[in-house]
């Protein structure tokens, strides 16, 4: 008789289940991070700026990031690109529909207005820094959300002066950062008067080629004209290049007014190069509109502007004449990294305060805090134990004097202090510190 064979289980060991993974949460497209050492570069932008303000009498103005959407469906125009496809709106629980800030001229004149500046002396110069927001494809120095500085000239007179100062001080800001092989170009597009005879001049033209041109020159034809002129698309430049040229259209009075702009660039040495399809992305300029490229960049424009004589009207203000720019850190700052600019060297007043022992570490503490007062830039890594260390952290932040303080300084209830450029030190009272300090530093600005 045969045994039964045996039958051996098979199990199969089942994997443990695998926790589901945590992605870290990123900042959204578009939307970027500066970091301790962008920093540096930002600052450099934003002093430049702050310095042309001071030096022109230009006073700073703050908005809200938040407005109301109507002010820029009005101002800056419902078929421009800006408003209708870039723009950030919401809706809040009472209804109100606002938007994150696009652009900067129209909110600092919605405040010029609705304060009574315009009953001040005039005209009212003002600048602003301000985070922009703009639903776009991001690109090279072009983000979702950047900073910008714009100056502002508002009210006073229809003097092609402002224009002239206006893109004076526009070219110190590029040249003051160092930025070279610039062009500024420069055209009108007229006025109320003349502009509307271009308009239908230039749709009849483009009427011709329909079929030809791209689907957004397509829209344009009808709803936004001179926006024809601002098309970047390849298969519409050759249509472009010999559409009717704005300039030969011009009022006597825009002719004269383009022509004192020249004038007062010419005085002034600024080279510009003239560019009848120049239109800008705002349905608000009227007559001068400028930007300045930088050669051999494909960033596009790093600074903009021009003149905007009926925005106040447009968003329910009095007749107010006006001229500006506008231009953006970020792609200031990629045009100066790639032209290799150098940062100014910054005058080091920094000192370091360096502890030995847990007793020394809360003394340290102590010393920190009764020196705030000193307008001097104290340094400190209480984190760490090895002096070494601390001392090799002092010389990375470029440190003038350490302060140090060990067991035997804690029961004297002194402070060594080393001079981290020649290495000497001596002792000194604890009580006696600030003004030890703020004698030596005297000597070493000296």
């Amino acid at each position: 008789m045969l045994k039964k064979e045996k039958k051996t289980k098979i199990t199969t060991k089942k994997a443990p289940a695998k926790k589901s993974e945590v992605r870290l949460v990123q900042s959204p497209k578009g939307m970027h991070d500066n970091l301790p050492e962008d920093q540096l570069w930002r600052d450099r932008v934003r002093q430049v700026g702050r310095d042309l303000a001071e030096f022109y009498g230009f006073g700073r103005i703050e908005t809200p990031i938040l407005e109301h959407a109507d002010l820029f469906l009005r101002g800056v125009g419902e078929d421009t690109d800006l408003v209708g496809k870039e723009m950030y709106t919401l809706k809040t629980k009472g209804g109100d529909i606002l938007a994150l800030r696009p652009e900067g001229t129209a909110p600092t004149l919605r405040a010029y207005l609705e304060h009574g500046l315009s009953s001040k002396g005039q005209p009212q110069k003002l600048f602003y820094e301000a985070p922009i927001f703009r639903h776009e494809n991001p690109q090279a120095g072009r983000y979702r959300q950047h900073t910008q500085t714009g100056f502002e000239i508002l009210g006073g007179l229809s003097d092609p002066l402002y224009d002239g100062e206006i893109i004076a001080i526009a070219s110190h800001f590029i040249s003051d950062l160092k930025i070279k092989d610039w062009t500024l170009k420069i055209n009108s597009i007229g006025c109320r008067v003349c502009r509307p005879t271009y308009r239908a001049q230039l749709q009849a033209y483009y009427k011709k080629y329909e079929k030809e041109v791209c689907k957004d020159c397509e829209r344009r034809l009808t709803t936004n004209p001179l926006r024809l002129l601002d098309c970047k698309n390849e298969k519409c430049q050759p249509i472009k290049a010999q559409a009717p040229n704005i300039l030969d259209k011009l009022c006597t009075a825009c002719s004269r007014h383009f022509k004192g702009v020249f004038e007062y660039l010419d005085e002034l040495g600024i080279p510009y190069l003239l560019d009848h399809t120049l239109v800008r992305g705002m349905d608000y300029y009227n007559r001068t509109v400028f930007e300045f490229f930088v050669e051999g960049s494909d960033i596009g424009a790093v600074l903009s502007g021009g003149r905007y004589d009926y925005l106040a009207e447009m968003i329910g203000g009095r007749a107010t004449l006006a001229v500006g720019f506008g231009t953006g850190w970020e792609r200031l700052v990629l045009a100066m990294k790639t032209q290799g600019v150098k940062l100014p060297e910054r005058t080091s007043k920094k000192i370091f305060v360096v502890h030995v022992g847990e007793l020394a570490k809360k003394k340290a503490f102590k010393l920190i805090d009764s020196l705030r007062n000193t307008n001097l830039q104290l340094v400190e890594s209480l984190g760490k134990e090895s002096l070494k260390a601390q001392l090799k952290i002092a010389d990375r932040e470029k440190a003038v004097f350490a302060l140090i303080l060990g067991q035997k300084e804690i029961y004297e209830e002194s402070v060594i202090v080393r001079d981290l450029r020649t290495g000497s030190q001596e002792t000194v009272r604890i009580d006696k510190i600030e003004e030890e300090i703020r004698r030596r530093w005297k000597m070493y600005a000296e």
